[in-house]
């Protein structure tokens, strides 16, 4: 594996007026390529720990590192995208896309290469005849596209997503799990993958931290050595997937 992209070293995380710390003790990093999964029950702490990575939340302590250098708020080479596209509906999908340009500490592009990112993005994420569309016009799965379009179009070294298809119809998901898949293949982007979803974690990430306790940090890990797509891979992923279960059981606080 390649020297890390992203590296979170011993993050803690309280947030003012509370009383216990929400994160702590967190370490993990990235390379390039390479998608890492991060499960644990709900309300644990992942979407706080994604915001962390982000750049969008300082950490109570500890440091988040892009390329060796500690954040210190966004980073132009790391895009996030949530469950919610948040695309503005009074812009067509073309410009949507363009939008993420213009997002604080993104470099100003001439408008020769701004246009080949756009154009390239939409391409990657197959809706170069929807352009012109808005979003009222746009399926599920194609907003959640665009909402991709729109990071790739930034150029990410790291891309962070926090349950980008849990909304999502079956067959979409698995569409979009493909698309992810194309991604990483031709962009080499490394990513943090939020799910609640144990065989999206397995089908398409190389490592699998699971977060619990009260604070919340990295209790588990499973490396998944296996090529992918992995749909033909049905008992390895099985075996792993039990692991996972007992340790999420044990990680889950009690009603």
């Amino acid at each position: 594996m390649s020297a890390p992209i992203l590296e979170a070293a011993n993050i803690a995380l309280r947030y003012a007026g509370t009383s216990g710390d929400i994160l702590c003790a967190f370490d993990m990093s990235l390379a390039a390529g390479e998608t890492v999964a991060i499960l644990g029950p709900s309300g644990v702490g992942k979407s706080s720990l994604l915001r962390v990575l982000a750049g969008l939340q300082d950490p109570t302590a500890g440091v988040v590192k892009m390329r060796g250098t500690p954040l210190s708020g966004t980073h132009p080479r790391i895009a996030i995208a949530f469950q919610d596209p948040g695309l503005l509906p009074w812009l067509s999908l073309e410009k949507n896309v363009s939008f993420g340009l213009d997002f604080v500490k993104q470099p100003v592009l001439p408008p020769a290469e701004r246009r080949r990112r756009v154009d390239a993005a939409i391409a990657e994420v197959g809706l170069s005849d929807a352009r012109r569309r808005y979003p009222s016009q746009l399926s599920g799965g194609m907003a959640q596209r665009t909402a991709l379009a729109r990071c790739l179009a930034r150029g990410p070294e790291v891309l962070l997503l926090d349950e980008p298809f849990g909304a999502l119809d079956e067959i979409t998901r698995a569409e979009m799990q493909h698309l992810l898949l194309k991604v990483v293949r031709d962009f080499q982007t490394g990513v943090v993958l939020i799910t609640h979803d144990i065989d999206e974690a397995l089908l398409l990430t190389d490592r699998i931290v699971l977060l619990g306790g009260s604070p919340a940090s990295q209790i588990e890990e499973w490396r998944v050595d296996l090529p992918k797509p992995r749909d033909d891979y049905v008992a390895e992923i099985g075996a792993i997937r039990i692991d996972i279960l007992k340790a999420l059981r044990g990680a889950t606080r009690p009603i």
